[in-house]
């Protein structure tokens, strides 16, 4: 008896424990990713996307950089520094390049949120063939929900269709970019610190950003505008939203990092339309409806694969203890 009560113990402080340390990084994590999608609108309209892509990038990787050197924080070395740069290549480059693109062809912010909002049922998918995580049935419902999702948003945006087609295939390239970003660092960077990660993802980033910069061309449209967003974007995009969001991964794992998009969109929407007056069509909120349906449900298999590994933390606590 005295053995349950104290493995029942166990198992709350540690349940406990696991809410303090995450709803706090949860919540500004999805406030800021989602206030990014508008911001992003606004960047692409006062300048070229890789241009501003570029400034964000090289910016942030300055201030992170010198943070980094300033707290004394050691940079990863050998196969580990090879890995946070794939890592950061994947959730940095590959990710916002695709965004921005679409940004830029003329996908609203809601809607391109959405598509990346897909994060949490693509990742389960791409988790049990790469690192062969259970493949529920509950994920299978999340999955096909989300492509559901995806269709939707993208058939609102058919009376446009002529220029966001294919801003839609780029905002799919930054879906596979967070998802395989994700999963790579779940794989191979869960000893990398935070800062650290982000300042290696933002260094390797901005040369990439750079090339494009000078293939497709560089203009200005707004000046005033662009100073305000580029400085936002560092600020709260690239230095605080992403250093966050590579710590829930590290603390919650790709998948379970992923089930935050479940209320992006929705968080999304109302940016976009305080930012910039966009109002969601009927598709955009079917397949934002879809995308939170899609989203709760593999957010609720995390939630229960998460309770069976607390459980599991509690026994093993108690057998210990009982030794």
């Amino acid at each position: 008896m005295i053995g349950n009560h104290r493995w029942t113990a166990e198992y709350f402080a540690i349940t406990i424990d696991g809410m303090r340390n995450r709803s706090g990084l949860t919540v500004a994590v999805i406030v800021l990713w989602a206030l990014g999608y508008p911001l992003g609108a606004l960047g692409v309209s006062a300048m070229s996307p890789m241009l501003l892509l570029f400034l964000r990038f090289g910016l942030s990787a300055v201030v992170m950089c010198g943070f980094v050197a300033a707290s004394g924080r050691r940079l990863p070395r050998g196969r580990a520094l090879a890995h946070a740069a794939v890592a950061g290549l994947l959730t940095q480059a590959c990710q916002f390049v695709g965004l921005y693109l679409g940004l830029y062809a003329g996908v609203p912010a809601s809607v391109a949120a959405l598509v990346i909002a897909v994060n949490p049922a693509a990742t389960t998918i791409a988790a049990r063939i790469a690192l062969g995580e259970e493949l529920t049935r509950r994920r299978v419902v999340a999955a096909t929900v989300g492509l559901a999702a995806v269709v939707a948003a993208c058939w609102s945006a058919v009376p446009h269709l002529a220029h966001v087609g294919a801003g839609i295939g780029f905002t799919l390239l930054g879906l596979v970019g967070l998802v395989a970003g994700g999963l790579y660092q779940q794989r191979f960077c869960k000893a990398t610190d935070p800062v650290t990660g982000n300042a290696i993802g933002l260094v390797v980033a901005t040369p990439v950003t750079c090339a494009l910069t000078v293939l497709l061309g560089a203009h200005v449209y707004n000046v005033p505008r662009a100073l305000v967003v580029v400085t936002a974007m560092v600020l709260l995009s690239s230095l605080v939203a992403t250093t966050l969001y590579v710590r829930l991964v590290a603390t919650s794992g790709a998948a379970g990092a992923a089930a935050v998009f479940a209320v992006i969109p929705a968080v999304t929407a109302l940016f976009a339309f305080f930012l910039l007056g966009d109002r969601p069509t009927a598709g955009t909120w079917v397949g934002l409806a879809l995308g939170a349906i899609s989203c709760l449900v593999a957010a609720g298999g995390h939630r229960g694969e998460r309770r069976a590994g607390t459980m599991r933390s509690a026994r093993s606590a108690s057998v210990r203890s009982d030794a």
